[in-house]
């Protein structure tokens, strides 16, 4: 465990969407700062075991476990696997997300559908299994979006709506679950380097230009504030968004 951990060791942390991105920097971070980790993937397998294999080099047991998020069954069964498997739950990551971007004339009920599930049902659900066998001194972080806050491009109408839903999720819940101990926080990304919204793209001028640092964000930087957020220093913040976005349309 390195000396800058905020995380105690051996507590037990599940990311979703845990084999890329922001997910998967969030999982080793975690397992640096001394925590065990389960991630879910929904596809790439040869991904998330690669996660896998870079959490135990840290000395941390790890474990990835297939689950389409879209499955209301999924993402609530990962959390009581993660439970059994390592005994105990304290940490979930709600980071598993999709967007479908384009004009509001464009997007089929079937797209509507698709992504309210995976942005909003299943984080609910899992904040409800999380709920449901974590014990006192818990902490449950959700991913939405600096778009959910400020205005963004044209197209973003659908994803923005379903993570605007995960505000009014986190404040009521960290109400409920506050005499447990357990926090809920949401933190709000601006552009990141991801390989699916690179800082090369072709979409990266218009959302570099609109942060005060001129330039994306890293996938570590967010894992850095969600791995804060986990440990004992931020036991007094909860039901809060924190943005992580460069300043963006500051």
């Amino acid at each position: 465990m390195n000396s800058t951990s905020t995380v105690s060791s051996n507590r037990v942390a599940l990311v979703t969407g845990g084999s890329r991105g922001i997910g998967a920097a969030t999982a080793l971070r975690l397992a640096q700062d001394g925590a065990d980790v389960a991630l879910t993937y929904a596809r790439d397998e040869a991904a998330a075991q690669e996660v896998v294999r870079k959490i135990e080099a840290c000395g941390r047991r790890a474990v990835a476990l297939r689950a389409d998020s879209a499955d209301p069954e999924a993402v609530p069964a990962a959390v009581h696997r993660t439970a059994e498997t390592f005994g105990r739950i304290d940490i979930l990551v709600n980071n598993a997300g999709i967007g479908v971007l384009g004009p509001i004339d464009t997007l089929t009920t079937a797209d509507v559908d698709r992504v309210l599930a995976v942005n909003v049902r299943a984080v609910f659900l899992a904040c409800r299994a999380a709920a449901g066998v974590m014990e006192r001194g818990g902490r449950i972080i959700s991913l939405g979006t600096a778009m959910s806050r400020f205005a963004g491009g044209p197209g973003g109408t659908l994803y923005a709506m379903s993570k605007s839903a995960l505000s009014g999720l986190t404040k009521p819940l960290a109400r409920e679950l506050g005499a447990r101990g357990i926090t809920v926080n949401l933190v709000q990304p601006g552009p990141v380097d991801t390989d699916l919204n690179p800082a090369d793209g072709p979409f990266a001028a218009g959302q570099r230009a609109a942060t005060a640092l001129d330039r994306f964000g890293t996938a570590g930087e967010v894992a850095a504030l969600i791995a804060y957020l986990t440990g004992d220093e931020a036991a007094y913040i909860t039901g809060t968004e924190i943005l992580v976005d460069g300043g963006h349309a500051a």
